[in-house]
């Protein structure tokens, strides 16, 4: 071979190899343990739930999101996507004229007949829901590959492993506290052990004291929840602000987090998201647990 025809040669191989990839197939499961199946990576992705927009962006695919969901409001770019519609309502007509190439979904986020019209679409979905916190980063990672966006992927859900493992050596060995989650007020509504912050109650050392019920988020009474004699109680904040979503409790003066001022409040986004920020609210709701085991009280907001 002459040096010309080397040079050709070794050419044609560096173009080869800089060639994108994006007409090799991928798969990956998704949370229901179904096998999603492209014939190349997504390049036209629709989130239909404010956090699966978020582990798109965390998994590099940002750029290939098409369309997302009220709400759906970080990172901040996620802001500028075409809106096409919320828990309550999907435009369909609108996802289908996308031209997707797979959409994501939340199961609890939807209701069935919602599911039931996307899937008539024939168009590739997803499910996620990660129910513990290490299926946080294996959702990133099995999100990058059907996007085509590995390298990234793997290094946001590597980051995000080393913060939970962190987290998890400071305080796996803490003394353990009964703790009630309330999810809402009107009425009153807490998670059993395979929702997701169950997970975070017990990373941080707690026992959620409905853990054990059958039902996946359970309407529950104040007396059965004073009689369950949790510790702690724990809520979320929307922006920070806490209304009457606590407030009622202060009628029951003999409930020991209301005694004992034992109420950990967590910003919303950063404990009802399947996200990496999940580790935020854990942080915080940690630090609040600590705080009772030393008997310093966690101070339920004025009226």
């Amino acid at each position: 071979m002459n040096l010309n025809a080397g040079l050709a040669v070794a050419a044609l191989a560096l173009f080869a190899c800089a060639m994108p990839a994006h007409a090799a197939p991928v798969s990956a499961l998704d949370d229901d343990g179904r096998t999603v199946s492209l014939a190349g990576p997504a390049m036209r992705i629709v989130s239909l739930a404010p956090h699966t927009t978020e582990l798109l962006f965390a998994a590099g695919a940002g750029d290939k999101v098409v369309a997302n969901v009220r709400y759906g409001d970080y990172p901040a770019a996620a802001r500028a996507l075409p809106v096409v519609g919320d828990s309550h309502g999907l435009d369909l007509e609108r996802i289908a004229a996308l031209k997707p190439d797979l959409i994501v979904v939340w199961m609890h986020g939807s209701s069935a007949g919602q599911i039931d019209r996307l899937k008539a679409l024939k168009l590739p979905i997803f499910h996620s829901e990660p129910r513990s916190l290490p299926q946080i980063g294996d959702s990133i990672r099995r999100l990058g590959v059907l996007a085509g966006t590995q390298p990234a992927a793997d290094a946001a859900a590597d980051a995000y492993a080393r913060d939970l493992a962190a987290l998890e050596q400071r305080y796996r060995q803490r003394p353990p506290l009964r703790v009630f989650y309330q999810i809402w007020h009107k009425p009153l509504m807490t998670v059993n052990d395979k929702h997701l912050i169950s997970d975070v109650v017990r990373l941080c050392g707690g026992v959620n004291v409905f853990g054990s019920h059958p039902t996946y988020v359970p309407t529950v009474s104040a007396e059965a929840v004073i009689a369950a004699q949790p510790q702690v109680l724990a809520t979320s904040t929307l922006d920070g602000q806490v209304d009457d979503s606590v407030g009622h409790w202060r009628a029951f003066k003999h409930f020991e987090p209301i005694a004992k001022q034992a109420v950990v409040t967590i910003p919303s986004d950063h404990i009802s998201r399947h996200t990496p920020r999940i580790l935020l609210g854990a942080k915080r709701m940690c630090e609040g647990f600590e705080q009772v085991r030393a008997g310093q009280p966690v101070k339920l907001p004025a009226p």
